[in-house]
């Protein structure tokens, strides 16, 4: 990623209010919570400023988040600390345009609100068996064509091999819930 897009971000999350109360689950996957594990590992590919990394670990999983930018990743260990899973947490700078960073595989791996289709074979690596994929991305579906949108039918194209739970596409947002066929 170039110095201007991890700047960009970096003010991006400088703007924004700093979240105080518990957070919870991501919008798209708000029906399926019980999916989601409440022990093991998660991976939380473009944490930001640690949401829905938060959450994964009060409901009991150790959570990696990975983001470009140094402030999100700054405030995303405050969120941690604050609402007292920090040491569940571990979050890193990443520039993800360099792919994912070397480590183990993960119960759950969440990518929310980033997209790049040349991370999908390497989300799929890191699931351990009986892994849980949740992946959510901005779509053209309902929405403008754009570089950063998926195409209709892309996450079930690159993961319907995986055990799908649920999915949807619309208003401009692509989603699935996958799991590792056992």
């Amino acid at each position: 990623m170039s110095e201007h897009d991890r700047t960009r971000w970096d003010a991006t999350y400088t703007d924004r209010p700093v979240l105080c109360s518990a957070p919870g689950p991501p919008r798209a996957f708000t029906g399926h919570v019980n999916e989601f594990p409440t022990a093991g590992s998660a991976l939380d590919i473009a944490c930001g400023s640690g949401e829905n990394s938060v959450w994964l670990a009060q409901r009991g999983l150790r959570v990696w988040g990975i983001d470009v930018s140094p402030v999100a990743i700054e405030q995303a260990r405050q969120l941690a600390a604050r609402h007292g899973v920090g040491q569940r947490c571990r979050f890193d700078v990443a520039d993800l345009d360099d792919g994912l960073p070397d480590g183990p595989q993960a119960d759950v791996v969440l990518c929310h609100r980033f997209r790049d289709p040349r991370l999908y074979e390497a989300l799929r690596a890191r699931l351990a068996p009986d892994g849980l994929l949740a992946v959510c991305v901005l779509s053209e579906v309902g929405a403008e064509p754009g570089r950063f949108r998926a195409v209709a039918g892309e996450l079930r194209a690159q993961f319907g091999d995986l055990r799908v739970i649920a999915g949807h596409e619309g208003g401009g947002e692509a989603w699935i819930l996958a799991r590792v066929p056992g």
